[in-house]
């Protein structure tokens, strides 16, 4: 096989990981509970997964895409999609999914050796906590500003974080389980 196939090859390979983070998270919001004003998906699982296996780039384009196709339309969002899901209380949290993946790898890509189970989780701890600060201060200020919804910064911490901190660290331990043995697979490639 010639170098320049082989490149090919290479960022086809890239575009399809990409692309395969990005519908995996529009599948994570339809899985939902509904709790307002926000409701608990697996989107965030998904987001860890794109930092932690395909890296901080590609992680970071995945969720771009995702966020992009929600915004011209695509209904991948947990309540629909289109460019007026600016004005939805829980868009923040959606900010945060590509800031959250570049997080996640480059902490990762930092390590330059094989990551352990701990690290996995104070890893993708750290992606969860740029989801929820970036979420609930967007929360904050859209229901207070656009909403005209007296929102104190308490109710926005328990109904915009304190309440998902359980579940977040189901998908932040179950990420880092699976990224342990997946990883490693892909980088071969």
């Amino acid at each position: 096989m010639n170098t320049k196939s082989e490149g090919t090859g290479i960022r086809i390979r890239s575009l399809l990981w990409v692309a395969l983070f990005a519908a995996l998270t529009a599948v994570g919001g339809v899985i939902r509970i509904p709790t307002p004003p926000v409701p608990i998906t697996l989107q965030t699982f998904f987001v860890y997964l794109a930092g932690d296996i395909i890296g901080s780039k590609k992680g970071a384009a995945s969720q771009g895409l995702f966020l992009a196709l929600g915004l011209m339309g695509v209904p991948v969002f947990s309540m629909g999609g289109g460019p007026a899901y600016i004005l939805q209380p829980t868009f923040g949290y959606i900010l945060g999914f590509p800031v959250a993946a570049w997080v996640i790898g480059t902490f990762i890509e930092r390590l330059g050796r094989p990551v352990r189970y701990w690290e996995w989780l104070l890893i993708n701890g750290a992606g969860g906590i740029v989801i929820l600060c970036m979420g609930v201060i967007y929360l904050y200020v859209n229901m207070n500003v656009i909403v005209h919804k007296d929102l104190s910064w308490i109710h926005a911490l328990w109904s915009g974080v304190l309440i998902f901190v359980p579940g977040e660290a189901v998908k932040i331990a179950s990420a880092a389980a699976l990224a342990r043995r997946l990883r490693p697979l892909v980088a071969r490639e």
